[in-house]
This record gives C-alpha cells, structure tokens and sequence, in this order.
C-alpha cells in the first residue's frame, strides 16, 4: 500500500505563485510515475502535469510555460510550482501515484484571488 500526502495550497493572488508538494510513502519502490491533477467547481477532473521515473514530463496545454513538475526518486516525492497563477488554476489538486496500482491523496485547494 502505498500513501500519499499533498501540501502546500493556499491563497494566492492573480500572477503569484505556490509551489505544492507530494511525498509517497509506504511500498513505494514500485512508483514509475507520480503527477497531478486538479478538480475546479462545476468541471471534471483534469490532468495537470505528470513525471516519469527518468524523468520525462507532460504538461496540460492550460500550464505550459507557468507550471513545473519535478521530482526526487529517493524521496518519492513530487513538487509542482505554478507561476503566473491566474483565477481559472482555482481548484483542488490532487496527487496521483502510479505503481502496482493508483494511489490518491486527499487534495490540496488552491485559490486564485483578482
């Protein structure tokens, strides 16, 4: 079983920036990709950015240029910092881990204020 936490959310203003954090713990050798995703009121859950043990990354075409994903192997542990946040980036992340299986976090929220 494999556990896993986000943190780092808050309230930013429109152009500010946060960086969240994703730790996975537990049977975690397995992990080959961690990423995040994010639900916004009244939408479907989209993907946001994904990373690759090796490190590849994709991006949703709505961050590109803003947001980063990075990873540590060693610590099983993600970052995603978004820069130049604007109010539509409103939403609850979630951390996702890929390994025998898939793993959630409970979500961080994150808020774009004007």
């Amino acid at each position: 079983q494999v556990h896993v936490v986000e943190s780092g959310g808050g309230l930013v203003q429109a152009g500010g920036s946060l960086r969240l954090s994703c730790a996975a713990s537990g049977s975690s050798d397995s992990i080959n990709a961690m990423g995040w995703y994010r639900r916004a009121p009244g939408k479907q859950r989209e993907l946001v950015a994904i990373i690759i043990r090796g490190g590849s990354t994709n991006y949703a075409d709505s961050v590109k240029g803003r947001f980063t994903i990075s990873g540590d192997n060693a610590k099983n542990t993600v970052y995603l910092q978004m820069n130049s946040l604007k109010l539509e980036d409103t939403a609850d992340y979630y951390c996702l881990a890929v390994g025998e299986g898939e793993y959630w976090g409970q979500g961080t929220q994150v808020t774009v204020s004007s």
